[in-house]
C-alpha cells in the first residue's frame, strides 16, 4: 500500500502497510471521512510523523486521541492552531512548563515549534469523529502507533518518553528504561493535573537528560 507520509517513517514502518489490520483501518477511516465529520483534516492525519522525522526525534509525548470539537485538532497531540482557544489540558501543560523552566506562557497553542525541535507529538489514535471522544478507538490505530513507539524504543537510544495518565503509561509499558528516560505522571487534564502533573518537572528533566547525552535541549 502506498501511504503518503514522511520518507523516513515510510521506510521504518514499511512492514505495517501491507498488514491486514492496516488495510482494514484505511478502508474504515476513508468511509468515516466520506460519511461524517472527522478530525483532523485528512491531510493532517500523519502530521506528527511528517513534522518530526525518525532520526530527529528526541522526545515523545503521547496523547490519546485528537480533540473532537470543530477547528481544534491539527494532527499533533495536545496542540491547536494559532487563533484557536487553548483546551484546558494544554493550558495546564504551559503552566507546568512556565513553573518548571521559566519559559513564558505562549500566546497560542500551536506546538509545531516543539515538533520542529524533535518532539514527536503522537496520539495513540490518529482520527476521531466530531463531538465523540474515542469514537475511532479499537479500529487499528493503536496497533499502528504501537509500531511507531516500538521502532523508536528499539532502534534509537537515549530518547525521552513522557507518559501522562494511566492510558499512556500502559501503552509505553514495554519501553526499555535502561535505554531511554521514561517520565510518568498524572494527566494534565483539570480532573487530574493537581494529582501529580503539576510539579512533575518533566520538561526540565527531559532537557537535563538530553544535555547529558550530548543533544540540544528543547526550547519549551
Amino acid at each position: 500500500m502506498d501511504v503518503r507520509i514522511e520518507q523516513s517513517w515510510k521506510e521504518k514502518l514499511g512492514a505495517e502497510w501491507d498488514k491486514e489490520y492496516f488495510a482494514n483501518l484505511t478502508s474504515w477511516v476513508r468511509k468515516e471521512y466520506s460519511s461524517t465529520t472527522v478530525f483532523p483534516p485528512a491531510s493532517r492525519i500523519f502530521a506528527a510523523l511528517d513534522m518530526t522525522p525518525f532520526d530527529s526525534v528526541k522526545v515523545v509525548i503521547l496523547g490519546q486521541d485528537p480533540y473532537h470539537d470543530i477547528g481544534q485538532a491539527n494532527g499533533l497531540c495536545f496542540s491547536v492552531a494559532p487563533g484557536v482557544a487553548m483546551p484546558p489540558s494544554l493550558v495546564n501543560i504551559f503552566k507546568e512548563v512556565n513553573t518548571d523552566t521559566g519559559a513564558p506562557l505562549p500566546q497560542d497553542g500551536d506546538l509545531s515549534r516543539w515538533a520542529r525541535q524533535g518532539v514527536l507529538l503522537l496520539n495513540s489514535i490518529l482520527t476521531v469523529r466530531a463531538h465523540s471522544a474515542a469514537s475511532h478507538r479499537d479500529h487499528g490505530w493503536e496497533t499502528f502507533t504501537d509500531a511507531v513507539i516500538r521502532a523508536l524504543a528499539t532502534e534509537r537510544e537515549g530518547l525521552v518518553f513522557m507518559l501522562w495518565g494511566s492510558y499512556a503509561a500502559r501503552k509505553g509499558a514495554f519501553i526499555d528504561r535502561r535505554r531511554h528516560l521514561v517520565l510518568e505522571s498524572a494527566h494534565p487534564s483539570p480532573l487530574s493535573a493537581y494529582r501529580g502533573f503539576f510539579g512533575n518537572h518533566h520538561f526540565s528533566r527531559a532537557n537535563d537528560y538530553l544535555r547529558q547525552h550530548g543533544r540540544d535541549p528543547i526550547k519549551w
